[in-house]
């Protein structure tokens, strides 16, 4: 039997918190750098870098809905695989981790092919214009040749994290982003490639990233491995996966839309420079979202398998020291955004211009940050006790009931109308914050309390 590098059943549960959440938030903040990398280095590109660097963020709703795949399918199976591990039926298991391969490699077909057949008029959708539209179209025609390396890489990868194998996780990671960081300014530069350097040398990275992914669950260390006889689609093994990987894929989906809703709302507000601050504004976020997501990942298999094997104590204790590391997290990350927000602008682009709106932007946009540490805590602990309906309602509530209308109803009240766009965002993070915590703290007990009865004690 394979051995796991740590014990989700018998450690204690700080250590064990500790040795999953910082190889998680690693991983987190190393898979942050494949976008991060290149919109700092294309946002330099010499005259053109702030136009270059908005066509990129037209294309983030596509980067995003290919993300939302891999977590539709590969977080959904990697939680449903790692009750099955505590259970003790591996041969459940490993029929997840084969069905939600073939899913993956389908996926990755019909969304290469369906994006590349409207790429030109989705872009305008998006927020493109004259100005940018070129840079859009170079990075994500590229970029969408690679949907199945970033698919295989990102979906798969959260099998090995389910297993406790946190570190091999987190070099699936940190092998493709230095291969990225080492090739963008080669392409980007060196050949003059510009942002179709920056795409290629993501795919590049995305496609090594895959097959360390592959040999890992074909070797001898892993518990869960890809076996033939796994591979034919059974949709009894794919329908409870799909229904609990449906809230992470509407947390990542959505944000597409949240993004086309912020582009075409800031175009027509404020035309290519708004639509640019929102670029490095989302960006910046994004890392810090990221990492706060790590920090969740790593408590994940730890109540994932507690949950499995009955061991609801260890349920509790985790999710409180889930709690406070988060929120500690969140509200030490919107000081520094708050306090030093040049600092965090300049990184991406120095034109004055977009600068200035990004810095007054930046301050606005993550006015709700300190309070996300609620939000991904209790999400993420539904999403890891197989909350599927809850999880979904959770994931809808923040983007779809309230930002996108909030988007456009809050520029109805302000003159002002590209500070009411941004102004939307913390909005909606406390509301649905507040909703969240009170939700989780209703339910939390009934579930373990139903556990028990199931269990018998």
């Amino acid at each position: 039997m394979a051995k796991r590098e740590n014990d989700l059943g018998r450690d204690p549960v700080g250590k064990l918190l500790l040795r999953l959440a910082l190889p998680s938030v690693m991983a987190q903040l190393v898979n942050a750098l494949y976008n991060i990398v290149d919109r700092m280095y294309i946002g330099h590109i010499p005259e053109v870098g702030d136009l270059a660097l908005t066509g990129l963020g037209v294309c983030f709703p596509v980067l995003m809905f290919v993300s939302a795949i891999s977590a539709l399918v590969g977080m959904g199976g990697g939680s449903r695989a790692v009750v099955r591990m505590g259970e003790g039926k591996e041969d459940q298991a490993n029929a997840i981790l084969g069905n939600c391969t073939t899913l993956l490699i389908l996926l990755s077909v019909l969304v290469t092919v369906g994006f590349l057949a409207v790429k030109e008029p989705m872009l305008y959708l998006f927020g493109a214009t004259d100005n940018t539209i070129t840079y859009a179209s170079d990075y994500l025609t590229i970029y969408l040749w690679g949907t199945i390396f970033v698919e295989l890489a990102l979906g798969l990868n959260f099998f090995i994290t389910a297993q406790g194998f946190s570190t091999m996780s987190m070099a699936t990671v940190i092998i493709g982003a230095i291969i990225n960081i080492v090739l963008d300014p080669i392409f980007i530069f060196g050949l003059n490639m510009g942002v179709q350097g920056a795409a290629l040398a993501t795919i590049i990275a995305q496609g090594v990233s895959a097959v360390w992914v592959l040999r890992f669950l074909t070797g001898k260390r892993t518990k869960l491995r890809l076996q033939k006889r796994f591979f034919r689609i059974n949709p009894k093994v794919l329908a409870p996966v799909l229904a609990l990987g449906v809230s992470p894929f509407i947390m990542n989906a959505t944000e597409s839309l949240v993004n086309i809703a912020f582009n075409t709302s800031l175009k027509a507000a404020g035309g290519d420079p708004a639509v640019g601050a929102f670029t490095i504004c989302s960006s910046i976020m994004q890392v810090f979202f990221l990492l706060l997501q790590g920090i969740a990942q790593g408590a994940q298999p730890i109540i994932g398998f507690n949950y499995g094997s009955g061991q609801l104590d260890r349920v509790k204790q985790t999710f409180r020291l889930l709690l406070i590391c988060a929120l500690a997290f969140s509200c030490t990350v919107w000081a520094a955004l708050e306090l030093f927000p040049g600092a965090f602008v300049a990184l991406f682009n120095d034109k004055p211009q977009l600068v200035t709106i990004a810095v007054r932007s930046l301050q606005i946009y993550a006015g709700g940050m300190f309070i996300l540490g609620i939000q991904t805590g209790c999400q993420q602990t539904f999403v890891a006790l197989g909350q599927a309906k809850i999880s979904l309602f959770l994931a809808l509530l923040r983007k779809v009931i309230l930002l996108i209308p909030l988007i456009y109803l809050l520029p109805l009240f302000f003159s002002d109308q590209v500070f009411a766009i941004f102004l939307a965002e913390p909005v909606a993070d406390i509301l649905a914050a507040l909703t969240t915590g009170s939700l989780f703290f209703f339910r939390f007990p009934r579930i373990l309390k139903h556990r028990q009865e199931q269990l018998g004690t």
